[in-house]
């Protein structure tokens, strides 16, 4: 019986093979992959000028004061109806449904009472109005 032990071989992990292939992936996914050229609108933006342009008569305002109140330029509303709202922006509007429309509320309105005035001008079709916010400090 020989009991000598056999000298154990030394294991040796080869990684070319693993390397070339990583190189051709690599290669493959930077041949295969497209760049797309994103589209970019060229717009051309108004400039604006220091000088007052006058809008006298121009603009419907309505103003609404913490209680509800509507004042549209300057007088006040008996009813806070949609109705009698419509009604007497459409009498200073003549019709007109280009005349730009401001709301000013207060900051203590009722919130119906901005959309009524938001609700009225659209019944009418008027797509110029806007909100007047007052600047925080």
């Amino acid at each position: 019986m020989n009991f000598r032990a056999k000298p154990a071989e030394e294991l040796d992990l080869n990684v070319t093979p693993l390397i070339d292939v990583v190189f051709l992936l690599l290669i493959f996914f930077m041949v295969s992959t497209t760049f797309q050229k994103e589209t970019r609108l060229q717009l051309q933006l108004p400039q604006a000028s220091d000088q007052q342009v006058s809008t006298e008569n121009r603009t419907i305002e309505v103003v609404i004061n913490s209680g509800g109140t509507y004042f549209i330029n300057g007088r006040e509303l008996n009813d806070s109806s949609i109705g009698s709202v419509r009604q007497a922006i459409n009498k200073l509007a003549r019709g007109n449904k280009d005349i730009p429309l401001l709301i000013r509320a207060d900051a203590m309105a009722p919130h119906q009472s901005v959309i009524t005035a938001m609700d009225a001008a659209g019944q009418l079709g008027m797509v110029k109005f806007s909100l007047a916010a007052a600047q925080s400090d």
